[in-house]
């Protein structure tokens, strides 16, 4: 085994202060719910999303798995300052993509250069759906939300017609994608005809 050398103290702090303020993502929570039947949180919705992405490794040979998972992790990271907006309550005009760039920013802060750089240069390539890897962490993005209205313990008056037209555009972006829709979308049509 080599030895590396100790990381530089100010980096080393640095990096702590950012992870810990980035812990607050653990308690911002999202509309959806769990099987349980408690509020699920923006980090509990990331993990899962990193799930996806690792079980789907042997599909995706052609990606950059690595990237992946980051894009993943990075995603709904600016939402650790301004909380989450429900699905069902964004619009294209809301002003939510900059206010999400700009707490990113501030999160950001501690980080040494570098990794301010990669982490804010992640956050846009998802945003913009600039790679191959960020179309389909968006597209998993929108799945995994819809599989978790799926498995919730919803309120009785739940819109699951929702989940039909959410996130379409990018859940056609791969055949990958397009063949998980077509199970959420079969299974979102039997619990509306059927109920919970």
């Amino acid at each position: 085994m080599t030895t590396q050398p100790d990381i530089d103290p100010s980096r080393l702090a640095a990096i702590i202060d950012f992870l810990q303020a980035a812990e607050k993502l653990k308690d911002t929570l999202r509309s959806g719910i769990t099987s349980n039947g408690r509020a699920e949180s923006t980090a509990e919705h990331s993990w899962r999303l990193c799930l996806m992405a690792m079980l789907f490794d042997r599909e995706l040979a052609g990606y950059d798995r690595l990237k992946l998972l980051k894009l993943c992790i990075v995603h709904d990271l600016g939402e650790a300052i301004s909380g989450d907006v429900p699905a069902t309550s964004q619009t294209p005009d809301d002003g939510r993509a900059a206010r999400e760039r700009t707490d990113l920013e501030t999160l950001c802060t501690p980080l040494p250069d570098d990794l301010r750089r990669e982490i804010l240069g992640l956050s846009d390539e998802y945003s913009g759906g600039a790679t191959p890897e960020a179309q389909m962490v968006k597209g998993f993005d929108k799945l995994e939300t819809m599989l978790q209205h799926l498995i919730g313990r919803n309120a009785a008056d739940f819109d699951y017609e929702f989940n039909l037209t959410y996130g379409a555009q990018h859940t056609e972006k791969h055949p990958l994608l397009s063949q998980i829709r077509q199970l959420v979308d079969a299974a979102t049509r039997e619990r509306i005809t059927h109920g919970a």
